[in-house]
């Protein structure tokens, strides 16, 4: 913050609004947001150790079972399934750091200061990228250790990795859009219950013929089912365009139903 003000101590008289200060501001409040959540013990946890272990325990426990009654490894299931979590965990614990900043009059300070509007949340938007994608990395490191492989080559893989973040940013904006709504953390908080079941009832957890007929419907097309289900594909082999345009729409439809509300929402919050 200190950086931010003494920048802005330098451009005073309207330059605020100009595109370089957007440029400028946003850069130097991503660098606040990104330390700040290498700094938070539970950012940490809920964006890499957590995942990274679930992943882990999910090819100690039912890898076998699965492999036994597929033919083919958990992890190409089970990797997509945890990035998604981990993207998902990761913008819940910023939509807590969010409601915290606000209660503590942080985004009040920002509004006062000769600072680009737009930047605040476009910085959110860049932090909450890197975040997800370094945690993606994470992740896929470590299901290498275990044995996941690339099998169609480098572009499938760059879509692979693109998919989370897209995932990821749809979900951040929700939360955004409830953190700066409510002044209750337990709210977002509890969207956690609402990721865990999208997980238990994905096709990355088991494959979709072991659910009961009644709710395979229901599994094949919610949200993380079809982001698994095309990041398998781009991994291994499969049908790619339904679930990728199944992913597109329910992310970039989640984006334009939320942003509005989560754009408002936060400059109210910062004004308070």
């Amino acid at each position: 913050m200190a950086l931010l003000a003494q920048h802005t101590a330098d451009t005073r008289t309207g330059s605020e609004v100009s595109v370089a200060s957007l440029v400028q501001h946003t850069m130097i409040q991503t660098q606040r947001l990104l330390l700040r959540w290498t700094r938070n013990p539970i950012t940490l946890l809920e964006t890499l150790i957590i995942p990274c272990l679930l992943l882990i325990m999910l090819e100690t426990v039912i890898g076998g079972q699965i492999r036994k009654f597929t033919g083919e490894s958990a992890l190409f299931g089970s990797v997509p399934m945890v990035t998604l979590v981990g993207a998902l965990s990761g913008a819940v614990a910023g939509g807590v750091l969010l409601g915290r900043e606000r209660d503590a009059g942080l985004l009040a300070r920002f509004w006062v200061l000769p600072v680009h509007r737009a930047s605040g949340l476009v910085s959110r938007i860049l932090a909450e990228g890197c975040r997800i994608f370094a945690g993606t990395l994470a992740i896929i490191l470590v299901g290498y250790l275990l044995g996941f492989r690339f099998h169609q080559g480098v572009l499938a893989t760059l879509v692979f990795l693109f998919i989370p973040v897209l995932f990821g940013l749809a979900f951040a904006t929700v939360v955004t859009a409830v953190a700066v709504f409510t002044a209750k953390a337990t709210l977002v908080e509890a969207i956690t219950i609402l990721t865990s079941l999208m997980m238990f009832f994905s096709t990355g957890f088991v494959p979709l013929a072991a659910y009961p007929q009644w709710i395979q419907p229901i599994v094949r097309n919610q949200p993380m089912s079809v982001a698994v289900d095309a990041m398998k594909a781009l991994a291994l082999e499969g049908p790619l365009a339904r679930p990728l345009t199944l992913t597109l729409l329910w992310s970039l439809g989640a984006i334009l139903l939320f942003a509005i509300p989560a754009t408002i929402g936060y400059r109210r919050a910062s004004r308070r």
